[in-house]
């Protein structure tokens, strides 16, 4: 094993620069760069995407005639000459991607370019809005789909199973965005009923309330948003734990168990469990990673809570590269960490699997 993970982790650096070397090389095809973004703006045309997309086309192909930036047709070639050197534009893209590199290993991932804030206390700033979403959800995605999945690995084929089938099917089906719209409206002051807030994660005078009101305000606020998070992931876990209990209570050793007069639950829960589980239980940090970063951009905007899903998406949209390219590198780094943790998890759970003959 130890073999095994001296060869993952040799292949840590490597994959991460192919990720940053892919996505630098796309980010320099992209029009609409964080100069032109500042020149937009200043020229009065908002952003500019709106010169990219909407009446500012004439304009568009004006600036890419003269291969100057959008905004410069009215403002001194100093200052955008300035604004190059401040960005770091002034660089042969090979040269800024080395330093930028250099940087990031030494984890030094700079400031916003538009927010006057290290990259680290902006990532911390929206961290708990993402990690409430993304624990509460895998937590609860645990809890219920695993019983849920058993109960339906025993009674395979009876109406129970075929009800709940249908419902967590029905379920999956259910975009997550619309079941959040249907949620606020129905329980958010919509047209129906006022149970719970509209958006944020806590109420403005939280820091007024006591210890047990904080818990109470803190679950009022994310029931809705980490419900609407939730539903989809219902189906495939339960139907992946149901799927591997099936295919274990049918081998040999379960016959054996039973043969020797010994219950059904001490079958079910004392021998077929812990193979069951093999499979669900080592996948949990994948998936909590997987809620964790990408699935909550469009349940942030819903509910109005600020995190990492609507910092990303922002910072892609103004292109922030620091934010862009350090919230990649981070969290690249860390799914990388995390692949290695899950088959440490296979090889606690089940110590007959064996990397050492895997091919990485």
């Amino acid at each position: 094993m130890g073999a095994y993970i001296i060869r993952r982790l040799a292949l840590v650096l490597p994959t991460l620069l192919g990720i940053m070397i892919i996505n630098f090389a796309l980010v320099q095809f992209v029009p609409g760069g964080p100069i032109e973004q500042i020149l937009a703006q200043l020229e009065g045309e908002g952003d500019v995407f709106e010169s990219i997309s909407g009446t500012g086309g004439d304009a568009l192909r004006e600036t890419m005639s003269d291969e100057r930036y959008l905004g410069a047709r009215g403002l001194p070639e100093e200052f955008i000459k300035e604004l190059e050197v401040q960005f770091g534009f002034d660089k042969p893209p090979v040269e800024r991607f080395l330093h930028m590199i250099w940087d990031y290993l030494r984890f030094d991932f700079g400031e916003s370019y538009f927010r006057s804030i290290g990259v680290i206390d902006l990532i911390l700033e929206k961290m708990p809005v993402s990690i409430t979403l993304g624990l509460w959800s895998t937590l609860i995605a645990y809890i219920v789909s695993i019983p849920l999945g058993i109960r339906k690995a025993v009674k395979d084929g009876t109406k129970f199973d075929t009800w709940t089938s249908g419902a967590i099917i029905v379920g999956y089906a259910i975009p997550g965005f619309l079941f959040a719209i249907l949620l606020l409206v129905l329980f958010a002051g919509g047209s129906f009923f006022k149970l719970f807030p509209l958006r944020g994660l806590v109420s403005d005078n939280f820091e007024e309330l006591s210890l047990i009101g904080k818990v109470l305000d803190y679950f009022w606020h994310i029931s809705l948003p980490v419900l609407a998070l939730t539903i989809s992931a219902f189906a495939t876990l339960t139907l992946l734990t149901k799927n591997s209990f099936l295919d274990e209570i049918r081998k040999n050793y379960v016959m054996t168990a039973r043969a020797k007069g010994l219950t059904e639950g001490r079958v079910l829960y004392g021998h077929v469990f812990r193979n069951a589980m093999l499979i669900v239980v080592a996948g949990f940090p994948t998936v909590f990673v997987s809620v964790f970063f990408t699935g909550s951009l469009i349940i942030e905007t819903i509910f109005s809570l600020d995190g990492l899903g609507r910092l990303g998406f922002e910072a892609a949209v103004a292109r922030d590269y620091p934010v862009v390219f350090g919230t990649l590198y981070m969290f690249g780094l860390l799914g990388l960490f995390i692949n290695i943790l899950s088959d440490l998890i296979y090889n606690w759970i089940d110590p007959r699997i064996d990397f050492e003959t895997r091919e990485t």
